[in-house]
């Protein structure tokens, strides 16, 4: 019988560490440098500039050259493998698509890179996770609910995901809950008004309230296991 399981390695941990992933969809790359700081400051190491971003590549490349300590730097909507060589080779650390795409998952493996794909179904999540995704993203999360993510991990247990689209500050608990790594915030926690607004200050209120509600129900989740 086949093993599915595998180790966490130390860099998917750090990327895991918060279990928040923080993601960036703006009409400019502007501000992301202090953006980032300012999540960080609230507890998420995780950064994700989508590539609908214009000067995605670019803002990645300022990102890890700026060599924030802590920070862990990414690129989302990566939907073919030249993008995927390209954010790598900008020093993305983490590579996500809102899909299932062979190609850029094959990069990722090739050059060692965690790798997030998308998936819908139980079909579509375990292929991922059999090509080499470290973990695999529910999206959009918000058509099934946190149930989706217990049912699935009844069969299979091994599994990592991570759902996407549709978190909100007071329902992210409610997916780690459910059996989820992580949660990707977009909306609810980067709001692309705050950062136009420069107010750093909530946007560091925002990080620290999902980290806190996350870290509660990872221990909440434990204490259930034991």
């Amino acid at each position: 019988m086949t093993d599915y399981t595998r180790p966490i390695t130390p860099e998917l941990a750090k990327f895991l560490d918060s279990g928040v992933v923080a993601v960036v969809r703006l009409n400019e790359a502007t501000a992301l440098r202090d953006a980032a700081v300012a999540v960080l400051a609230g507890g998420v190491s995780a950064f994700e500039v989508t590539l609908t971003t214009p000067g995605a590549v670019e803002a990645v490349r300022d990102l890890v050259a700026a060599n924030i300590p802590g920070l862990m730097v990414g690129a989302g909507t990566v939907l073919d493998a030249e993008s995927a060589r390209a954010v790598i080779d900008a020093g993305a650390r983490f590579v996500v698509s809102p899909t299932l795409e062979p190609e850029v998952i094959g990069v990722c493996v090739e050059r060692n890179v965690i790798c997030v794909p998308g998936g819908m179904s139980p079909t579509e999540i375990l292929n991922a996770w059999r090509m080499g995704a470290s973990v695999v993203k529910v999206y959009p999360s918000s058509s099934v609910g946190p149930s989706f993510i217990s049912n699935v991990l009844g069969p299979l247990p091994f599994l990592r995901m991570a759902p996407s689209g549709g978190m909100t500050l007071e329902n992210a608990a409610d997916w780690i809950r459910a059996g989820a790594v992580a949660v990707s915030m977009a909306q609810a926690m980067m709001d692309p008004g705050v950062i136009k607004q420069r107010n750093w200050g909530e946007l560091t209120a925002r990080a620290k309230r999902v980290v806190d509600s996350v870290a509660a129900a990872r221990r909440e989740r434990a204490g259930t296991r034991a």
